[in-house]
C-alpha cells in the first residue's frame, strides 16, 4: 500500500477553490507542487481534472475520479471511486491526491500527510474548502516561509505534516 499524501494549497479560512479554479496564480507553489508530485501518481476528481488548462500532469500517472463508466480520458486512467484509485497503485511508494474539495474530505482520513500551502490571505467569494487540519492527528514536520514578491502576489508557507 502507497504512502497517501494530500497536497493543496489553502488560504486562512482552509480555501481551495471558487469556481473549479484556484484562488490565485503564485508560481512559487506551482513549482514546489511539480518538484513534489513528478514521477509519483496524482488522483484528482473530475471536476480538477476538467479545471486544468493542459489537461492531464505531464511526467505522472494520472488516475481521475468519476462515477460514469464510459468516461475516456487522454493520457489519464479512470477509478469509480478513492478506494479504487488507491488499489491501483498498490505497488508504488507513494501517491499524491490533488483535490478537489471532496475529494480531499474523503481521503483526509487514510492520508499519511499532507503537503499544504498556507497562503497568507482571505480570499472572498470561495466555495471549495479544504478539511479542518485537527493538531491532535496531524504534527507538522516541516515549514517554509515563503514572502511576497513581484511573482508572487501572497507570502505563504510551505507546511508537510504527518499523521501522529
Amino acid at each position: 500500500m502507497p504512502e497517501i499524501n494530500l497536497i493543496a494549497a489553502i488560504d486562512e479560512n482552509n480555501a481551495i477553490g471558487k469556481n473549479n479554479q484556484l484562488l490565485c496564480h503564485l508560481p512559487n507553489d506551482l513549482k514546489y507542487f511539480k518538484s513534489v508530485t513528478e514521477g509519483n501518481t496524482v488522483i484528482m476528481g473530475r471536476n480538477t481534472y476538467m479545471s486544468l488548462p493542459n489537461g492531464a500532469l505531464p511526467k505522472r500517472r494520472n488516475i481521475v475520479l468519476s462515477k460514469n463508466p464510459d468516461l475516456k480520458i487522454e493520457n489519464a486512467e479512470t477509478a469509480f471511486s478513492l478506494q479504487q484509485a488507491i488499489e491501483k497503485t498498490e505497488n508504488e511508494e507513494q501517491v499524491f491526491i490533488i483535490g478537489g474539495g471532496s475529494v480531499y474530505k474523503e481521503a483526509i482520513d487514510i492520508a499519511d500527510k499532507l503537503y499544504i500551502t498556507l497562503i497568507h490571505h482571505r480570499f472572498e467569494g470561495a466555495d471549495t474548502f479544504f478539511p479542518d487540519i485537527d493538531d491532535t492527528i496531524w504534527e507538522e514536520i516541516s515549514r517554509k516561509e515563503n514572502p511576497g514578491d513581484e511573482k508572487n502576489k501572497y507570502a505563504h508557507t510551505f507546511i508537510i505534516y504527518r499523521r501522529k
